[in-house]
């Protein structure tokens, strides 16, 4: 079957589709022949110009370019010469009040012809040097291009021919002229916006490529998604204490200024919903900033039970309606920003606090895992997170309960922000939830190196 169809492909019409480099040379050979044109024709004109203006000036005794305009009547006339059978050329000046005059513009014609045939020569001989230099500078604006194609068909399964030549690295002409048809058909007639689109050739040669664009386009995609999820996520959050505070300025704006009692009340209600606000952007700036690699971590070796005893006297001040519980009698050491895991351990204890019935104990623990790892656990006797909500914890903005979480004042972003610091120091979460009976949620952190720990 394979014979077959390349026995075929010779009767094929030839693809109207030029390759990437053709045309990018064809256009700028346009450019420049353009150019060569009108250069051309201003410099024709302005020897026509100049031999009226200096002959008419003289005639008409002024240089006025206006009054020569205005007040002289000119003509070409063409007489029988014997000369090479060439005819004469007469340039014929009149103004009213005076003599017709008749100048032999003869020579200086037959100037302007020869040096209009000498532009066009120097102009091809311009446009035959211009054309392997385009190429030559196109073809190497082009090397990345090729280079990345080249790449992407290593990466595939499919063996790939070209990598197996022996030279040196393959430029723009070392592929075949008919893939590279092939492809441009296809990102021609690729529509990016029907979904889950792909990009495709019929070319096996072209396989490792056509997956590695698919794959880009398919990442181009999510990201995307996610970035609209989260930007209407936001929007939506943030329209909620917007409408509090608004309706709190116009209760005030009507009673307000009279009843002390109302006035109390809204001044409290808009200052809490500023501090959520307040909260929630700060949240999301925390996240923007992280996922354009604009947050910068600094590692190094720290005391993890010391962290951990930290965290558990700062809850001690700020919660006293619970009973905390710390277990960090060993010397436990960790390696990374000790800023930066300290605040996701204090999201851990806050979202415990929030939903740990008052009185209940929530117990704090820094360890070492059976893998020799660091490990922080944060355990609490609270309400537990359902079975369906387990995958979805660590989303942005998810809540399995919203009223609940309203009241609570949370922002869906905490565990966002606890995921994001752990990834970035290489740990990974382990959650274990039962509905009413409590979560318990560790942290483990990437083993302690030995340059780590002299560190």
């Amino acid at each position: 079957m394979k014979n077959t169809t390349n026995t075929a492909e010779p009767k094929k019409k030839p693809d109207k589709v030029s390759s990437t480099t053709t045309r990018l040379q064809d256009l700028q050979i346009r450019r420049i022949k353009t150019a060569l044109f009108f250069s051309g024709l201003f410099t024709l004109i302005l020897l026509v110009a100049g031999f009226c203006y200096i002959n008419d000036s003289a005639y008409a005794g002024t240089y006025n370019p206006f009054t020569l305009w205005g007040d002289v009547t000119r003509h070409i006339q063409f007489e029988t010469s014997k000369i090479f059978f060439l005819p004469s050329v007469k340039y014929v000046i009149h103004i009213v009040s005076k003599v017709p005059e008749t100048i032999d513009a003869t020579a200086y014609f037959y100037l302007a012809i020869v040096g209009l045939i000498f532009i066009s020569l120097l102009n091809g001989i311009i446009m035959f040097i211009a054309r392997p230099i385009s190429k030559a500078q196109i073809s190497k604006q082009l090397q990345p291009l090729y280079n990345m194609a080249q790449t992407a068909l290593k990466l595939s399964s499919e063996p790939d021919p070209i990598s197996m030549r022996k030279g040196p690295p393959p430029g723009a002409d070392s592929y075949d002229e008919r893939q590279i048809h092939n492809l441009e058909s296809a990102i021609d007639s690729f529509k990016g916006d029907v979904p889950d689109a792909e990009l495709r050739t019929g070319d096996k040669d072209l396989q490792g490529l056509e997956d590695a664009i698919n794959s880009l386009i398919k990442r181009t995609r999510e990201s995307y998604s996610q970035q609209i999820r989260f930007v209407s996520d936001a929007s939506h959050e943030l329209r909620t204490p917007i409408a509090v505070v608004k309706g709190y300025t116009d209760m005030l704006d009507r009673w307000g200024k009279k009843d002390e009692k109302i006035l109390d009340e809204s001044i409290a209600a808009i200052k809490t919903e500023t501090d959520n606000m307040n909260k929630l952007v700060e949240q999301l700036l925390f996240l923007a900033r992280g996922d354009s690699g604009k947050t910068k971590l600094t590692y190094e070796r720290f005391s993890l039970s010391d962290m951990i005893r930290e965290v558990y006297e700062e809850s001690l001040m700020i919660d006293q309606n619970h009973k905390w519980d710390i277990s960090a009698r060993d010397e436990v050491t960790a390696y990374g920003d000790t800023a930066m895991l300290k605040q996701a351990t204090r999201i851990l204890v806050d979202n415990a606090a929030k939903y740990t019935p008052e009185g209940e104990t929530i117990s704090l623990k820094a360890i070492i895992d059976k893998s020799g790892a660091p490990t922080i656990i944060v355990q609490d006797n609270g309400i537990g997170i359902a079975g369906q909500d387990m995958s979805h914890i660590f989303d942005r903005f998810y809540r399995s309960d919203p009223a609940r979480n309203r009241q609570q004042g949370g922002t869906g972003l905490g565990l966002s922000i606890a995921k994001w610091i752990v990834d970035r120091h290489s740990g990974y979460f382990e959650v274990v939830s039962r509905e009413d009976i409590g979560t318990r949620i560790s942290i483990h952190l990437p083993l302690v190196k030995t340059e780590q720990m002299l560190a």
